[in-house]
Protein backbone atom coordinates (compact mmCIF):
# COMPACT_ATOMS: atom_id res chain seq x y z
CA UNK A 1 0.00 0.00 0.00
CA UNK A 2 1.53 3.55 -1.07
CA UNK A 3 1.80 6.37 1.57
CA UNK A 4 -2.17 8.37 2.41
CA UNK A 5 -0.83 10.98 -0.06
CA UNK A 6 0.04 9.56 -2.75
CA UNK A 7 -3.09 6.81 -2.91
CA UNK A 8 -5.58 6.14 -5.35
CA UNK A 9 -8.56 5.65 -3.23
CA UNK A 10 -12.09 4.68 -4.88
CA UNK A 11 -15.76 4.47 -3.80
CA UNK A 12 -18.38 2.24 -4.48
CA UNK A 13 -21.41 3.78 -3.92
CA UNK A 14 -22.05 7.78 -3.35
CA UNK A 15 -24.69 8.13 -1.86
CA UNK A 16 -25.15 9.73 1.55
CA UNK A 17 -22.62 7.51 3.18
CA UNK A 18 -19.92 7.36 0.49
CA UNK A 19 -20.43 10.57 -0.21
CA UNK A 20 -19.70 11.63 2.90
CA UNK A 21 -16.64 9.47 3.07
CA UNK A 22 -15.28 10.62 -0.31
CA UNK A 23 -15.84 14.42 1.04
CA UNK A 24 -14.12 13.56 4.23
CA UNK A 25 -11.02 11.82 2.37
CA UNK A 26 -10.68 14.87 -0.18
CA UNK A 27 -9.79 16.97 2.78
CA UNK A 28 -7.08 14.27 3.84
CA UNK A 29 -5.49 14.90 0.42
CA UNK A 30 -5.18 11.66 -1.82
CA UNK A 31 -3.34 11.70 -5.13
CA UNK A 32 -6.79 11.09 -6.73
CA UNK A 33 -10.18 9.85 -5.73
CA UNK A 34 -12.85 7.58 -7.81
CA UNK A 35 -16.51 7.13 -7.65
CA UNK A 36 -18.80 4.41 -8.52
CA UNK A 37 -22.87 4.87 -8.98
CA UNK A 38 -25.33 3.55 -10.92
CA UNK A 39 -26.39 6.93 -11.12
CA UNK A 40 -24.76 9.42 -13.94
CA UNK A 41 -25.88 12.29 -12.32
CA UNK A 42 -24.30 11.70 -9.00
CA UNK A 43 -21.02 10.95 -10.82
CA UNK A 44 -21.41 14.22 -12.41
CA UNK A 45 -22.65 16.22 -9.48
CA UNK A 46 -19.80 14.93 -7.56
CA UNK A 47 -17.11 15.65 -10.04
CA UNK A 48 -18.34 19.11 -10.10
CA UNK A 49 -18.28 19.64 -6.50
CA UNK A 50 -14.19 18.40 -6.86
CA UNK A 51 -15.58 15.62 -4.31
CA UNK A 52 -14.28 12.89 -7.26
CA UNK A 53 -11.74 14.03 -9.93
CA UNK A 54 -12.76 10.68 -11.81
CA UNK A 55 -16.06 8.21 -12.14
CA UNK A 56 -17.42 5.75 -13.44
CA UNK A 57 -21.62 4.10 -13.72
CA UNK A 58 -21.23 1.04 -15.49
CA UNK A 59 -19.20 -2.17 -15.62
CA UNK A 60 -16.90 -0.71 -18.64
CA UNK A 61 -15.79 2.59 -16.32
CA UNK A 62 -14.92 0.37 -13.08
CA UNK A 63 -13.40 -1.97 -15.02
CA UNK A 64 -10.76 0.97 -15.64
CA UNK A 65 -11.56 2.52 -12.35
CA UNK A 66 -10.54 -0.86 -9.96
CA UNK A 67 -7.13 -1.63 -11.33
CA UNK A 68 -6.45 1.94 -10.04
CA UNK A 69 -7.21 2.59 -6.47
CA UNK A 70 -5.04 1.77 -3.52
CA UNK A 71 -7.93 1.59 -1.22
CA UNK A 72 -11.77 0.70 -1.99
CA UNK A 73 -14.31 1.58 -0.13
CA UNK A 74 -17.52 -0.10 -0.87
CA UNK A 75 -20.55 1.75 -0.23
CA UNK A 76 -23.10 -0.27 -0.81
CA UNK A 77 -26.08 -2.65 0.99
CA UNK A 78 -24.91 -6.36 2.58
CA UNK A 79 -26.38 -8.15 -0.75
CA UNK A 80 -25.10 -5.68 -3.28
CA UNK A 81 -21.49 -5.50 -1.41
CA UNK A 82 -21.17 -9.17 -1.76
CA UNK A 83 -22.47 -9.16 -5.46
CA UNK A 84 -19.78 -6.89 -6.14
CA UNK A 85 -16.70 -8.74 -4.39
CA UNK A 86 -18.04 -11.57 -6.21
CA UNK A 87 -18.21 -10.12 -9.73
CA UNK A 88 -15.80 -8.15 -9.42
CA UNK A 89 -12.52 -10.01 -7.73
CA UNK A 90 -10.87 -10.28 -10.21
CA UNK A 91 -10.46 -6.42 -11.08
CA UNK A 92 -8.72 -5.15 -7.89
CA UNK A 93 -5.72 -4.04 -7.83
CA UNK A 94 -2.61 -6.19 -6.16
CA UNK A 95 -2.02 -5.22 -2.87
CA UNK A 96 -5.13 -3.07 -2.81
CA UNK A 97 -6.60 -2.10 0.90
CA UNK A 98 -10.30 -2.80 0.72
CA UNK A 99 -13.46 -2.27 3.15
CA UNK A 100 -16.78 -1.51 3.20
CA UNK A 101 -19.25 0.13 5.10
CA UNK A 102 -21.92 -2.33 5.63
CA UNK A 103 -24.57 -2.82 8.79
CA UNK A 104 -24.04 -6.52 9.06
CA UNK A 105 -20.56 -8.69 8.54
CA UNK A 106 -21.27 -12.58 9.18
CA UNK A 107 -23.59 -13.00 6.11
CA UNK A 108 -20.88 -11.47 3.24
CA UNK A 109 -17.81 -13.04 5.33
CA UNK A 110 -19.24 -16.09 5.06
CA UNK A 111 -20.39 -16.28 1.78
CA UNK A 112 -17.05 -14.99 0.63
CA UNK A 113 -15.52 -17.72 1.94
CA UNK A 114 -12.22 -18.58 0.00
CA UNK A 115 -13.17 -16.41 -3.06
CA UNK A 116 -11.14 -13.64 -1.70
CA UNK A 117 -7.71 -13.28 -3.83
CA UNK A 118 -4.90 -13.57 -1.39
CA UNK A 119 -3.00 -10.74 -2.52
CA UNK A 120 -5.50 -7.91 -1.29
CA UNK A 121 -6.07 -7.07 2.09
CA UNK A 122 -10.36 -7.35 2.81
CA UNK A 123 -10.85 -5.49 5.86
CA UNK A 124 -14.19 -5.48 6.70
CA UNK A 125 -15.66 -2.24 8.82
CA UNK A 126 -18.83 -0.24 10.08
CA UNK A 127 -19.12 3.60 10.95
CA UNK A 128 -21.57 3.75 13.43
CA UNK A 129 -23.44 7.48 11.88
CA UNK A 130 -26.02 8.50 9.40
CA UNK A 131 -28.72 10.49 8.57
CA UNK A 132 -32.70 10.06 8.39
CA UNK A 133 -31.43 11.97 4.95
CA UNK A 134 -30.84 10.23 1.46
CA UNK A 135 -28.51 10.55 -1.50
CA UNK A 136 -25.74 12.24 -2.35
CA UNK A 137 -27.34 15.58 -2.25
CA UNK A 138 -27.41 15.10 1.41
CA UNK A 139 -24.24 14.07 2.46
CA UNK A 140 -21.78 15.76 4.65
CA UNK A 141 -18.73 14.56 6.71
CA UNK A 142 -19.67 16.05 9.56
CA UNK A 143 -21.68 13.68 10.91
CA UNK A 144 -19.07 11.68 11.50
CA UNK A 145 -17.75 13.56 14.20
CA UNK A 146 -16.95 12.04 17.50
CA UNK A 147 -18.97 8.56 16.23
CA UNK A 148 -17.95 4.94 16.74
CA UNK A 149 -16.22 3.18 14.36
CA UNK A 150 -16.36 -0.42 14.15
CA UNK A 151 -13.78 -2.56 12.83
CA UNK A 152 -13.99 -6.39 12.10
CA UNK A 153 -10.55 -7.73 10.61
CA UNK A 154 -9.96 -11.40 9.89
CA UNK A 155 -6.85 -13.49 10.23
CA UNK A 156 -5.35 -12.55 7.46
CA UNK A 157 -5.22 -8.90 7.40
CA UNK A 158 -2.42 -7.22 7.70
CA UNK A 159 -1.00 -5.10 10.91
CA UNK A 160 -0.55 -2.01 9.15
CA UNK A 161 -3.12 -2.05 6.79
CA UNK A 162 -5.74 -1.97 9.59
CA UNK A 163 -3.46 0.54 11.39
CA UNK A 164 -3.98 2.73 8.41
CA UNK A 165 -7.74 2.35 8.30
CA UNK A 166 -7.67 3.61 11.27
CA UNK A 167 -5.62 6.35 10.90
CA UNK A 168 -8.23 7.42 7.64
CA UNK A 169 -11.34 6.97 10.22
CA UNK A 170 -9.50 8.94 13.03
CA UNK A 171 -8.67 11.80 10.99
CA UNK A 172 -12.52 11.80 9.58
CA UNK A 173 -13.73 12.55 12.82
CA UNK A 174 -14.70 9.22 14.74
CA UNK A 175 -13.26 9.16 18.12
CA UNK A 176 -13.72 5.79 19.27
CA UNK A 177 -12.67 2.65 17.45
CA UNK A 178 -13.76 -1.21 18.03
CA UNK A 179 -12.15 -4.39 16.98
CA UNK A 180 -13.94 -7.04 17.10
CA UNK A 181 -15.29 -10.35 15.54
CA UNK A 182 -17.83 -10.50 12.95
CA UNK A 183 -20.14 -12.69 15.30
CA UNK A 184 -19.97 -9.68 18.02
CA UNK A 185 -20.54 -7.14 15.71
CA UNK A 186 -23.98 -8.01 14.80
CA UNK A 187 -24.76 -9.51 18.48
CA UNK A 188 -24.46 -5.82 19.47
CA UNK A 189 -25.50 -3.94 16.20
CA UNK A 190 -28.86 -5.84 16.56
CA UNK A 191 -29.09 -4.04 19.88
CA UNK A 192 -27.95 -0.79 19.50
CA UNK A 193 -29.21 -0.05 15.80
CA UNK A 194 -31.47 -2.56 14.47
CA UNK A 195 -33.61 -2.92 17.69
CA UNK A 196 -33.87 1.18 17.91
CA UNK A 197 -35.39 1.58 14.50
CA UNK A 198 -37.98 -1.34 14.75
CA UNK A 199 -39.11 0.03 18.14
CA UNK A 200 -38.98 3.89 16.41
CA UNK A 201 -40.49 2.91 13.57
CA UNK A 202 -43.36 0.84 15.75
CA UNK A 203 -44.33 3.90 17.79
CA UNK A 204 -44.89 6.46 14.50
CA UNK A 205 -46.93 3.18 13.58
CA UNK A 206 -49.14 2.95 16.14
CA UNK A 207 -50.44 6.81 16.47
CA UNK A 208 -52.94 7.22 13.46
CA UNK A 209 -52.65 11.32 14.55
CA UNK A 210 -51.34 12.88 11.98
CA UNK A 211 -50.99 16.10 14.30
CA UNK A 212 -49.32 14.40 17.11
CA UNK A 213 -46.42 16.46 17.02
CA UNK A 214 -48.56 19.38 18.37
CA UNK A 215 -48.58 17.63 21.09
CA UNK A 216 -44.97 16.66 21.59
CA UNK A 217 -42.09 18.35 23.62
CA UNK A 218 -38.86 16.53 21.98
CA UNK A 219 -39.37 13.31 23.62
CA UNK A 220 -41.30 12.15 20.48
CA UNK A 221 -38.80 14.16 18.44
CA UNK A 222 -35.80 12.30 19.73
CA UNK A 223 -37.10 8.97 20.00
CA UNK A 224 -38.82 8.90 16.30
CA UNK A 225 -36.19 10.69 14.16
CA UNK A 226 -34.92 7.27 12.53
CA UNK A 227 -38.28 6.01 11.72
CA UNK A 228 -37.59 7.89 8.56
CA UNK A 229 -35.50 5.48 6.96
CA UNK A 230 -34.44 3.66 3.80
CA UNK A 231 -37.81 0.74 3.90
CA UNK A 232 -35.38 -1.59 1.79
CA UNK A 233 -32.18 -1.24 3.48
CA UNK A 234 -33.44 -1.80 6.70
CA UNK A 235 -35.73 -4.15 5.76
CA UNK A 236 -32.41 -6.42 4.08
CA UNK A 237 -30.51 -6.02 7.32
CA UNK A 238 -33.45 -7.32 9.51
CA UNK A 239 -33.49 -9.78 7.56
CA UNK A 240 -29.23 -10.78 7.81
CA UNK A 241 -29.56 -10.47 11.38
CA UNK A 242 -32.92 -11.64 12.44
CA UNK A 243 -31.80 -14.09 14.80
CA UNK A 244 -29.77 -11.54 16.91
CA UNK A 245 -32.44 -9.08 16.34
CA UNK A 246 -35.30 -11.16 16.94
CA UNK A 247 -33.75 -12.05 20.77
CA UNK A 248 -33.51 -8.45 21.09
CA UNK A 249 -37.21 -8.19 20.34
CA UNK A 250 -38.12 -10.76 22.96
CA UNK A 251 -35.45 -8.86 25.62
CA UNK A 252 -37.36 -5.38 24.99
CA UNK A 253 -40.56 -7.01 24.75
CA UNK A 254 -40.24 -8.78 28.57
CA UNK A 255 -39.06 -5.73 29.86
CA UNK A 256 -42.23 -3.39 28.24
CA UNK A 257 -44.18 -5.88 29.67
CA UNK A 258 -42.92 -5.81 32.86
CA UNK A 259 -43.58 -2.14 33.48
CA UNK A 260 -46.87 -2.30 31.91
CA UNK A 261 -47.84 -4.87 34.40
CA UNK A 262 -46.32 -2.23 37.28
CA UNK A 263 -48.44 0.79 35.96
CA UNK A 264 -51.76 -2.59 35.46
CA UNK A 265 -51.20 -3.48 39.24
CA UNK A 266 -50.84 0.03 40.78
CA UNK A 267 -46.87 -1.13 41.86
CA UNK A 268 -45.56 2.33 42.22
CA UNK A 269 -42.61 1.76 44.88
CA UNK A 270 -41.60 -1.10 42.25
CA UNK A 271 -41.94 0.82 39.47
CA UNK A 272 -39.60 3.72 41.41
CA UNK A 273 -37.40 1.47 42.13
CA UNK A 274 -37.38 -0.07 38.25
CA UNK A 275 -37.17 3.16 37.09
CA UNK A 276 -34.51 4.49 39.48
CA UNK A 277 -32.37 1.26 38.57
CA UNK A 278 -32.61 2.70 35.05
CA UNK A 279 -31.49 5.46 35.02
CA UNK A 280 -28.35 4.25 37.05
CA UNK A 281 -27.57 2.01 34.28
CA UNK A 282 -27.73 4.20 31.55
CA UNK A 283 -25.33 7.27 33.63
CA UNK A 284 -23.03 4.34 33.71
CA UNK A 285 -23.02 3.71 30.09
CA UNK A 286 -22.25 7.37 29.57
CA UNK A 287 -19.64 7.50 32.36
CA UNK A 288 -17.79 4.69 30.57
CA UNK A 289 -17.94 6.05 27.45
CA UNK A 290 -16.73 9.47 28.62
CA UNK A 291 -13.87 7.21 30.46
CA UNK A 292 -13.06 5.75 27.05
CA UNK A 293 -12.89 8.69 25.64
CA UNK A 294 -10.77 10.83 28.24
CA UNK A 295 -7.89 7.66 28.11
CA UNK A 296 -7.38 8.08 24.68
CA UNK A 297 -6.53 12.37 25.01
Amino acid sequence: MKKREDSIVGFIGLGLMGGALAMGLRKQGPRKIWGYDIDPTVIKMAIDRKVIDEGAFDSEGLKKMLPQCDLLFICLSPKDALVFLTTYMEHFKTGAVITDITGVKEVIVKKLGNRLRNDIDYIPGHPMAGSEKEGFGNADDSIFKNRNYILTPLPTNQPENIELIKEIVTDLGFNHITETTCEIHDEKIAFTSQLCHIIAAALVDCEDDLSITDFEGGSFGDLTRIAMINAAMWTELFMCNRKNLLNNIEKFESSLEEMKRMIEAEESAELIQRLTSVREKRIIMGEIREAKNLKKR
